[in-house]
């Protein structure tokens, strides 16, 4: 089946640790850019069925132990037609996008503690949480798709749309560039930017604090939030048909191939100032 060699394949870090039994940490560990890579797909995977299985579990947040990156966008240079094909999940939906979707909607709260660079799926993942907070001197969020020709295909323009409104998920999406952590709370991107220094005690103290309270009351309240705020699968996968559609497109694959030769997917500038690469007229496709 198309993918097998995926599930196989356990090069990228993602480490689950369980500081109590009810509160859960998911760190993402793959230097020196955190880049999502194929292999980290059952990854995500197995660790979102245990957070939705397990009946202790309360609270999970998610974290990076690299410097200056959250999590940031699939590996360019991997097979991307292979990643975008790869079988659907029960729902229906492709692998990622359904992940997305069973984190929102599992019976415990997650929570995205975002220190440096969160930009395509890095901040599919952050959207899929039900809390996000940010360091205001070192969060930068993106939905950079645009800028290289593509549509997202994790949901963002669901799920921002609700957060922010039309308007200002437009603006994020459509001008590709990059959010630094108190734009992105001003808009409704994040719950809130904090100083740096203060981000990780403030959201420990937030997860153990929830982590004592009642597992089915949390169920409850995140269950009927979810019945007024979470868009339907067929939104979701309306957007992820459109972003395999542009994917093939030739203009979109000149101005991969165009930013890829400047760095993209690469450590180095390209990725620390993704925001202005994409908006460089020399990424365009000429036509």
């Amino acid at each position: 089946m198309k993918g097998q060699k995926y599930a196989a394949a356990k090069a990228a870090e993602i480490r689950l640790v369980k500081r109590l039994p009810e509160y859960w940490r998911v760190t993402v560990d793959h230097p020196p850019i955190n880049i999502f890579v194929p292999e980290m797909l059952p990854q995500v995977g197995e660790i979102i069925t245990a957070i939705g299985t397990d009946e202790q579990v309360k609270v999970v947040v998610f974290d990076s132990a690299v410097e200056g990156f959250f999590l940031i966008h699939l590996d360019f240079l991997a097979n991307l037609d292979d990643f975008a094909h790869l079988s659907p999940g029960p729902t229906g939906l492709h692998p990622w996008p359904e992940m997305l979707a069973r984190l929102s909607r599992a019976p415990v709260v997650s929570i995205a503690l975002i220190r440096g660079r969160a930009t395509g799926m890095g901040s599919e993942l952050a959207l899929a949480c039900d809390m996000r907070f940010a360091s205001r001197e070192k969060a930068i969020l993106s939905q950079f798709e645009v800028g290289t020709g593509l549509v997202p295909g994790g949901g963002p323009m669901a799920r921002l749309s609700r957060l922010m409104g039309r308007g200002r998920a437009l603006e994020v999406i459509l001008s590709a560039d990059d959010i630094p952590g108190d734009l992105a709370e001003r808009y409704g991107y994040v719950n809130r930017s904090l100083p740096d220094v203060d981000l990780d005690g403030f959201v420990d103290t937030l997860a153990t604090r929830i982590a004592f309270f009642d597992k089915q009351t949390i169920m409850d309240v995140k269950r009927l939030v979810d019945v007024a705020s979470l868009p339907p699968d067929i939104e979701v996968q309306s957007g992820w048909d459109a972003c395999v559609a542009s994917m093939a497109r030739p203009a979109t694959q000149q101005r991969i191939k165009a930013l890829i030769e400047q760095g993209f997917s690469k450590p180095g500038d390209a990725e620390d100032r993704l925001g202005d690469f994409v908006g460089r007229h020399d990424t365009k496709s000429g036509d």
